[in-house]
């Protein structure tokens, strides 16, 4: 892997930390888009058990595509999961 030590620096800060914060606001932001099931519970299940396939896919992700490219479209899926929550929850207290 070809780059400066700056650029492995927030590689590695990208690839590590902020995927796993990512990964957790993804998962927790998708149960309140899938469906529910039959049995009530399919939204909550369903991202618990894609975490390390969430993961793998960021990781992965950042770790081989351009960085400011992996950068961007982290940001944005964990931007848009994190709107998700907060506008649930601010309808939630009202």
């Amino acid at each position: 892997m070809a780059g400066t030590r700056t650029e492995k620096i927030w590689r590695f800060v990208l690839a590590g930390p902020l995927v796993l914060l990512a990964t957790l606001i993804i998962m927790a932001g998708s149960s309140l888009w899938l469906p529910a099931g039959q049995a009530q519970v399919n939204n909550f299940v369903i991202p618990v058990v894609l975490l390390p396939a969430i993961w793998a896919v960021l990781f992965f992700y950042s770790v081989l595509d351009r960085l400011g490219r992996a950068s961007v479209v982290i940001i944005i899926l964990t931007a848009v999961h994190a709107a998700l929550i907060a506008q649930h929850l601010l309808q939630a207290q009202q």
